[in-house]
């Protein structure tokens, strides 16, 4: 339940703090005085939308914070509003975002105003109104009918794309052929292009190398002054003092290693001119299969790899075309199995839904004669949708009849604006105990009421709060009287200003202010006398 409310630098409210308690709250006052203001207070520190305009005229900010309790469990819901636009939610001093809030508010007050009355007369909201009321039976139940529906859903989906591509694929299968055809013939391996890369700059400086290993052989070993020559004498001097010392023997080994690489150097050299044949017609070869190579680069990737995958590719996607009658008789087949067991688990929502509407709405037709309906009937009809959706294949509607004799005719057809509100608040005081929400918010719920009906609706409220926190703004006496507590919202100006307050009124206050709402600002002993009397029958 809410406890506390405190409101600053809000509109025309400069500061001002209400302390609720439990049953109903009843806040009145003039017309103009503010009571729509606290109402839009409660509304954003339970999680709408704001904006710079709530701001008080000359403050850099607005604050609403509310206290409130839910299953034990105390919450400061926070809301700061600056004039820059920048917004601040904050659950126990602890910054969240507005989703956070929005999700707490639903689990601790419900608004009810206008714009339920726009629901209620919107007909696509009233299958809501029925899950709620039957959510014990009906969201297992809607649960399953929704997997099913999601996989029927993609079944179809998969199907209809497979249709609609079907001209289009089979002008691309043959493509995909040629293209095949054209990347299978060239015989692809991984790395080729760079060995012919290799390859062809190798032939094309073979004179410049044969010339290059003639020179290195020549110096390394063509005659007796070549350099292996002369570390032969060399390794052959050093061998025969290595006897002598240590450094010495040393120097001879590491002689002797220079010797044996150095002879591995020039039989590779060696082998290298020898086999240095330049042969053009190879070097054409290996320049037109690398021109073949870039060519396939152009239309099928950056490097052999990736032509190779896309070959990989396109072979996939032949292979699904060549087997289209049979994926679509997959996908044709597992439609219908899913559409099959769809139709079942709706046609089993479709029956629960049936049973909670019956029961529904004969306990709304019960609240409505308590309401002073005397004569009303009223029907859930649950009926066949056109095609199956998300929301199972059934139509809900309300239909009601408020004059004896007169047929039964959709809600949005028949109701005016106060039999509107009090048709809300027989819904609200049956699927109030279904939701769990412990406060419930009535602003508007006297709109185009007046006499016996205000009084039966006062009542009504009374009895809603002997199990749920109602808060309740009203210009009625009648309702105003079955308060608990009552609450007057006033406002006062000065030099600065006008400033909106709020008090909460005891005994002898209250007998004054409902005397007030029946007789106007001149209050009279009879006046009074009619303000206890309602205070008495309520």
């Amino acid at each position: 339940m809410i406890q506390h409310l405190l409101i600053q630098n809000f509109a025309i409210i400069s500061n001002t703090e209400i302390d609720f308690k439990d049953g109903l709250s009843i806040i009145t006052g003039e017309t103009g005085s503010g009571k729509s203001i606290v109402i839009q207070a409660v509304s954003l520190a339970l999680g709408a939308r704001a904006d710079s305009s709530f701001v008080r005229s000359g403050e850099s900010k607005a604050i609403i914070q509310l206290q409130a309790d839910y299953r034990g469990a105390d919450y400061i819901i926070t809301r700061e509003i600056s004039k820059n636009g920048k917004n601040i939610c904050k659950i126990n001093d602890r910054l969240v975002t507005l989703t956070e809030v929005s999700a707490l508010a639903k689990k601790i007050a419900d608004i009810h105003g206008q714009y339920d009355n726009q629901q209620l007369l919107d007909s696509e909201q009233h299958i809501n109104l029925l899950d709620t009321y039957g959510a014990d039976d009906i969201e297992p139940v809607k649960k399953e009918f929704l997997s099913v529906y999601e996989k029927y859903k993609n079944a179809r989906l998969k199907l209809n794309e497979l249709l609609s591509k079907e001209k289009e694929n089979r002008k691309k299968a043959d493509f995909y052929r040629f293209e095949m055809e054209e990347i299978e013939k060239a015989k692809l391996r991984e790395g080729e292009d760079k060995e012919l890369s290799e390859r062809i700059s190798l032939l094309q400086n073979s004179e410049k190398i044969f010339q290059g290993l003639e020179q290195a052989y020549q110096s390394l070993d063509g005659d007796g002054n070549s350099v292996m020559c002369g570390l032969g004498y060399a390794k052959s001097a050093l061998s025969s003092v290595a006897a002598y010392s240590k450094e010495l023997s040393d120097i001879s080994r590491e002689a002797e290693d220079a010797y044996y690489i150095l002879q591995n150097v020039i039989s590779k050299v060696s082998a290298l001119r020898e086999n240095q044949d330049f042969a053009p017609q190879e070097l054409d070869n290996a320049i037109m299969r690398l021109d073949a190579i870039d060519n396939l680069k152009k239309k099928y990737g950056d490097c052999i790899e990736d032509i190779l995958v896309y070959h990989n590719k396109i072979k996939e996607n032949l292979l699904e075309f060549e087997n289209f009658d049979g994926i679509k008789e997959t996908l044709t087949s597992e439609m219908s199995e899913n559409l099959a067991s769809l139709k079942e688990k709706a046609a089993i929502l479709s029956k629960i839904r049936k049973e909670k509407a019956s029961l529904l709405s004969k306990k709304i037709q019960e609240e409505l004669h308590d309401l002073n309906f005397s004569d009303a009937e009223f029907e859930i009809k649950v009926s066949p949708a056109p095609a199956i959706t998300a929301n199972g294949s059934d139509d809900v509607e309300i239909f009601i009849s408020t004059n004896k004799g007169e047929p039964l005719k959709p809600l949005i057809k028949v109701a005016s604006g106060g039999e509107i509100s009090r048709i809300m608040l027989a819904i609200k005081n049956i699927t109030g105990n279904t939701d769990n929400i412990p406060t419930l918010i009535f602003d508007e719920i006297d709109a185009g009421i007046s006499g016996i009906t205000a009084s039966v609706v006062g009542r009504k409220l009374k009895e809603i709060s002997q199990n749920h926190q109602v808060i309740c703004i009203t210009h009625l006496p009648q309702i105003a009287a079955a308060g608990d507590s009552n609450y007057r919202i006033y406002k006062e100006s000065d030099d600065t200003g006008t400033h909106t307050f709020v008090e909460e009124l005891d005994e002898n206050s209250t007998v004054h202010e409902i005397a007030r709402l029946l007789g106007g600002e001149n209050i009279t002993k009879t006046t009074l006398a009619g303000a206890k009397e309602l205070i008495l029958n309520s």
